[in-house]
């Protein structure tokens, strides 16, 4: 059962990374048509782009999101032995390097990990979630994350952060290019009227078919850990007893919005209070999570 879950989940995760280079290769055809008349040249420089947002923010992925979360770093055990001790130890089982330790001071109980490979990887784990978890749980928790980091979920989520961040920056570009009176020079007959609507709807809509893509990588990936976490540990009770506190966690005080979904649970959860907002959610239900690892 274990090993069948985590091949379905890299399979759709496969599927889901697929769709956001279409998707990249779209929106550069749609300006490429309606800014220079050329799809082909349109794809090019969003693959060029693409490239640049990936280079630059997979080469410093680990020092970015841990400024952007207040967060930090602490060198030995004798800063922080229980963490430092299971760190080390779901790592060693993991097989993978030690990574950077880093804590988050907020009450919220929450952790999780980032880097570019396993090599560079790096994980953090708030006050509150030290505070909350016995050792038992917090194994589960940090079985969890370093499952991340060995499945290298950790590159794939900066990959995809990066790709959001390409596809913003080409629609930004033909929103203002736009604005400033910028178009193709075409003769009226040459003009493909549906082409050009759907285009401009290619274009409108692209941030959102990111950000969902987005979001259906996180959640994908979330109970791959999690069975991950059960397969490190070899306690399902932990990792369920954890998933269980923190379904009353309160939401973290401080959290960077673009970050939120690297996170254990989802760190603004309870700020959410109209039901269509969980259709954007980051994370699968804590219970539908539950409910898998009992069914393992």
């Amino acid at each position: 059962m274990l090993y069948q879950q985590i091949a379905r989940n890299k399979r759709k995760t496969i599927v889901v990374m697929f769709g956001f280079f279409i998707l990249v290769a779209l929106i550069g055809a749609a300006v490429g048509y309606l800014f220079a008349g050329s799809t082909v040249g349109g794809i090019i420089v969003a693959a060029v782009i693409a490239l640049i947002y990936m280079v630059v923010i997979i080469g410093q992925s680990t020092d970015v999101v841990m400024n952007m979360n207040n967060d930090q770093e602490i060198h030995s055990a004798q800063e922080a032995p229980t963490l430092w001790h299971v760190v080390e130890d779901m790592a060693m089982v993991a097989q993978v390097p030690m990574p950077r330790v880093f804590i988050i001071d907020d009450p919220s109980p929450n952790a999780f990990a980032t880097g570019n490979n396993p090599e560079h990887a790096a994980v953090a784990a708030t006050s509150g979630l030290l505070a909350m978890m016995n050792r038992e749980e917090l194994e589960g928790v940090m079985g969890h994350e370093m499952s991340h980091v060995r499945n290298y979920d950790i590159r794939l989520q900066t990959i995809a952060l990066a790709l959001s961040a390409a596809i913003s920056a080409l629609v930004n570009f033909a929103g203002n290019f736009w604005w400033f009176g910028g178009s193709r020079d075409d003769d009226d007959d040459g003009v493909n009227v549906f082409a050009i609507i759907g285009s401009i709807l290619l274009i409108i809509l692209a941030p959102l078919a990111a950000t969902i893509a987005q979001m259906a990588l996180s959640r994908n990936r979330e109970y791959l850990a999690d069975a991950g976490s059960v397969e490190l540990t070899r306690n399902p009770h932990g990792m369920i007893s954890a998933l269980e506190k923190l379904k009353g966690a309160q939401p973290m005080k401080n959290v960077n919005p673009s970050s939120s979904a690297l996170y254990i649970s989802d760190p603004e959860l309870n700020r959410k209070h109209r039901w269509y907002e969980n259709l954007f959610d980051t994370h699968p239900p804590l219970d539908a999570r539950i409910k898998r690892l009992e069914e393992m």
